[in-house]
């Protein structure tokens, strides 16, 4: 088992890293980092002797998180960034529709559900789509342009949803 890192190189996070009860000061699930955030591998362990650790230093927060290798990669490797995050917020820029129907209304508020991140080139980041779910509608998926921050009083999404779980593709409407 040879590490793919070593000290001091630089790496992005590939995901969300929660705490997952190990990080002191933090409640479990608490936000440690984000994801595409960069640091530097200042430790390399072991777990279990089965999976490698990186203890990374992550210069924004000034934190020093433990990853696993594959919630990394070279932080000079392609990334397409993303506005939004599972579990956030959002309302709808616009109306959205599918087939020639209003779905959702312009400025209804929704719940990502998974963000869509389309391969990023060394010349260009990816397109960016979402899974969202906006209540008394089927999970839709919207261009990161048809999206914006939900307002601070925004609420959950109600419970009474459509139990479609395969996607609809949302038109933008003008």
């Amino acid at each position: 088992m040879q590490p793919l890192y070593d000290y001091g190189d630089e790496v992005r996070v590939r995901r969300n890293v929660r705490n997952d009860g190990t990080f002191p000061g933090q409640p479990t699930g608490a936000l440690l980092v984000r994801r595409g955030s960069t640091g530097y591998v200042r430790d390399v362990g072991s777990f279990l002797q089965d999976q490698i650790i990186y203890s990374v230093h992550f210069l924004d927060g000034d934190r020093i998180v433990g990853c696993r290798e594959e919630e990394l990669q070279p932080a000079s490797a392609p990334w397409t960034p993303s506005r939004f995050e599972s579990r956030e917020k959002v309302a709808a820029r616009i109306a959205l529709g599918r087939g020639g129907r209003v779905l959702v209304e312009q400025g209804r508020v929704g719940e990502v559900i998974k963000v869509l991140r389309g391969p990023a080139t060394t010349e260009q980041t990816g397109e960016v789509a979402y899974h969202v779910l906006f209540p008394g509608c089927s999970l839709l998926q919207v261009p990161e342009s048809a999206l914006e921050s939900a307002p601070a009083s925004a609420v959950a999404p109600s419970e009474d949803v459509s139990t479609d779980t395969q996607p609809a593709i949302a038109e933008q409407r003008p």
